[in-house]
């Protein structure tokens, strides 16, 4: 009984490990930029456009990593690569105080994201790996709680120093700060022995087939329709005098929406099939992306950090799951495929927004655009529930 005991502790050990390394590398590594953003635009004048290429440097190095950790013959073990890149997280996190220059803030943003894709692939396949021998999968959702935890974190720190006078130079350092002692933490929760070599089960075909090509691109979409929102929406407050009280904690408020989506996500697939759920999640979330540009509504803003928050964790959770199961082949592979839209959908839209942003000097123009790739989303998801 004993040693039983024991083993349940490091399985929660394993699974709270995974929570801090999404927190550090997504929850901060990739999503604090948002609340820092407003101090940069303000600090140093960058032009929206700037400020949407300097998130899609981020999302073109999460693609790029995305399919590099997807190797199956990577050399070193996936343990070596999940540590190396919640420390590179780390450290590119602290650097981008250290610079005011556009080329080296790319350069930053992209080994950042290259970083970023390295600690959710890889240490979510060694967490669920061990999960999965200990038959305690339901674990899960708390390893993915660990993306909404770092952005509330983080959030309250950028908020915290900034009403102490702190600019976005020490709100870099000190995001970058806590990444290190989150990597402390990981490297104590997970031991060498972690890595076990489970079978890898594959099914007989191709690992390409039309249904997966459908998901793909819906994914991508997805990818596109969160990213504006997710990127922009602490600008949008902060650029509306009649919304900017509520600017501190608005990034706070989307975190918290994330927290429980996987789980609630999970519940919505188990009674309406990972697919309709899927497609709800992404109308939802649509929703929440229009109401984000309703002109200095209090009540609205604060609802589409809700929607946005409650809904765009859990639909990349779902829609790995599905890619895992359109996958005839390597599960691994179809994972990977998606991943690499998804990150081709959120390297174009920062982007798109920054451009098209000048076209009014409002964001209604991307936000309704990243609404409307949503609702398609749904649909050609919905359209695999059907068949």
């Amino acid at each position: 009984m004993k040693y039983k005991h024991s083993e349940s502790h490091q399985i929660v050990g394993i699974a709270l490990a995974g929570l801090i390394a999404l927190a550090s590398a997504m929850g901060i590594g990739r999503f604090v930029y948002t609340p820092i953003l407003p101090f940069m635009v303000e600090s140093l004048q960058l032009s929206k456009s700037q400020a949407g290429i300097i998130a899609s440097a981020n999302f073109l190095g999460y693609m790029l990593g995305a399919l590099a950790a997807a190797i199956p013959s990577l050399p070193g073990g996936r343990r070596n690569w999940f540590i190396a890149g919640l420390a590179m997280s780390a450290v590119t996190t602290a650097a981008m105080g250290a610079s005011g220059s556009i080329p080296v803030f790319i350069t930053q943003r992209f080994i950042g994201g290259v970083a970023s894709a390295f600690v959710l692939i890889l240490g979510s396949a060694l967490v669920f790996e061990k999960l999965a021998l200990a038959h305690r999968t339901g674990l899960s959702a708390l390893h993915f709680a660990g993306v909404g935890c770092g952005i509330v974190v983080s959030a309250v720190l950028v908020s915290a120093l900034a009403a102490y006078g702190y600019d976005w130079r020490v709100q870099w350092y000190a995001s970058g700060l806590l990444s290190l002692l989150a990597l402390a933490v990981v490297i104590w929760l997970v031991p060498v022995e972690t890595e076990v070599a489970a079978p890898v089960m594959r099914k007989p075909g191709s690992g390409f087939n039309h249904r997966l090509i459908v998901h793909m691109i819906a994914y991508g979409l997805f990818g596109f329709g969160y990213i504006i929102t997710a990127t922009f929406i602490s600008t949008i407050v902060r650029a509306s005098p009649e919304l900017s009280g509520i600017e501190p904690i608005i990034w706070v408020v989307v975190g918290l929406g994330a927290i429980p989506s996987v789980s609630l996500w999970n519940w919505i697939s188990r009674r309406v099939g990972i697919y309709w759920s899927f497609s709800l999640a992404c109308l939802v979330e649509a929703i929440g992306v229009a109401i984000s540009v309703l002109p200095d509504n209090e009540p609205a803003i604060i609802l589409s950090a809700v929607l946005l928050g409650g809904t765009f964790v859990g639909i990349t959770a779902l829609g790995l799951g599905i890619a895992g199961e359109l996958s005839r082949g390597s599960p691994r592979q179809g994972i990977a495929l998606v991943t690499a839209f998804f990150a081709l959908g959120q390297m174009i839209g920062p982007t798109f927004a920054g451009y098209t942003y000048t076209f009014g000097d409002s964001f209604l123009v991307p936000s309704l655009s990243a609404a409307f790739a949503l609702v398609i989303a749904a649909s050609l998801v919905a359209g695999l529930a059907r068949k």
